[in-house]
């Protein structure tokens, strides 16, 4: 990407950040900007925008692919599960998060058990929780981007040119004004999301070539997406009651995840949990990460991509892209694991465990008071 391009980015993903946030930062709050090696050009043009907004900048380059390796080939479970002093008191301070995600290899961590990479996940997992926590209550924002890599172009099957149009075309960093077409497309998802949330939804229907899958939706829930969070991003989605997940869910784009290849998913839901988990590709990848803990094999999220929105229509080797696959008629897939709070039509400062339980639980009563 040349300068003029680099510097559109910067500013999107400024954009992304504040629109996530929810509100103007104010000087001298703290933003932490995590960056892959091959981000590093993208990288100097975030920090330099940071910096001129008056904000307390944290930059962290990321572990290379090889150190990567290293760490989940040699570790102990000890070390696969430590969390560095100060860690828990710099995301309990933390006002924003900024990562660019730029990979050298996709499948450097193929042959990795996925339960070590599991292991380490899950140890700090309280990172992630207190940030969330933040941002229920309005102090934290964060966003994050792909940079293209010779890597991604050639997972995808395309040239490294081509990738980047791809990339350019999909963050509308081709438009005279790129942040003002975001603006544009948020205030038509805003629109959409509004219509959504109006209908009186109890279950979503899928049905395709290859799928057949009942979903419900549940009480206290809304349809999210194109926050800023996700450079690009023009999902609508919802975290619904995953107890009512009956059928078969066919997934007929291959992705990339935790190095591993993957295509060609088959997922037998039934009473809200899927009981048969198969892969074209990839199946003994899919079986251990559906099996990582009690939630794994459970829905967390349904989403609709709308194809006025997206213009990606290539596989992008980067799941980033490829969940928000435009082509010729958008696209509707799900996720398995964690769920979004954010989707709680509640107060999001009150959203206590116990609420959180309660919305799951299978005794009707009233939720929220």
């Amino acid at each position: 990407m040349n300068d003029n391009l680099l510097s559109k980015y910067a500013e999107v993903l400024i954009w992304g950040l504040t629109t996530a946030h929810q509100k103007k930062y104010q000087p001298y709050e703290t933003v932490m900007l995590r960056w892959d090696l091959a981000a590093l050009p993208l990288a100097e043009k975030v920090y330099e925008k940071l910096i001129q907004l008056r904000l307390n900048v944290i930059s962290r380059s990321l572990a290379s692919e090889k150190m990567e390796y290293s760490f989940y080939q040699h570790a102990d479970q000890k070390q696969r599960r430590f969390v560095s002093q100060g860690e828990k008191e710099l995301y309990a301070s933390l006002n924003g998060n900024i990562f660019l995600s730029a990979p050298s290899s996709l499948t450097h961590l193929k042959n990795i058990n996925s339960k070590k990479m599991g292991e380490t996940a899950v140890a700090r997992k309280f990172l992630r929780e207190i940030a969330q926590r933040r941002e229920e209550k309005g102090l934290y924002g964060w966003t994050l981007c792909m940079y293209p890599t010779q890597e991604l172009a050639d997972k995808a099957r395309l040239s490294l040119p081509e990738y980047t149009q791809q990339v350019i075309k999909a963050c509308y960093l081709d438009a005279p004004a790129p942040v003002k077409k975001w603006q544009q497309t948020l205030q038509m998802a805003t629109e959409v999301k509004k219509w959504l949330n109006a209908l009186p939804i109890k279950t979503f229907q899928v049905e395709s070539a290859h799928t057949d899958l009942t979903i419900t939706y549940g009480a206290k829930r809304r349809f999210m997406g194109v926050s800023g969070h996700n450079i690009p991003s023009f999902e609508l989605f919802t975290s619904p009651d995953w107890r009512g997940t009956r059928g078969r869910y066919y997934a007929n784009l291959p992705s990339y995840r935790g190095g591993n290849y993957v295509e060609g998913v088959d997922l037998l839901f039934e009473k809200g949990s899927a009981v048969k988990i198969r892969a074209k590709k990839g199946e003994e990848y899919v079986q251990q990460t559906l099996h990582l803990d009690r939630q794994a094999n459970k829905i967390g999220e349904f989403s609709l991509t709308d194809i006025r929105f997206s213009n990606i229509d290539k596989f992008m080797a980067d799941i980033l892209y490829d969940e928000n696959y435009g082509g010729q008629a958008g696209n509707c897939h799900i996720a398995v694991g964690a769920s979004y709070s954010d989707t709680y039509t509640g107060d999001q400062k009150r959203l206590t465990k116990k609420i959180k339980q309660d919305l799951a639980s299978t005794t009707p009563r009233c939720i929220g008071t």
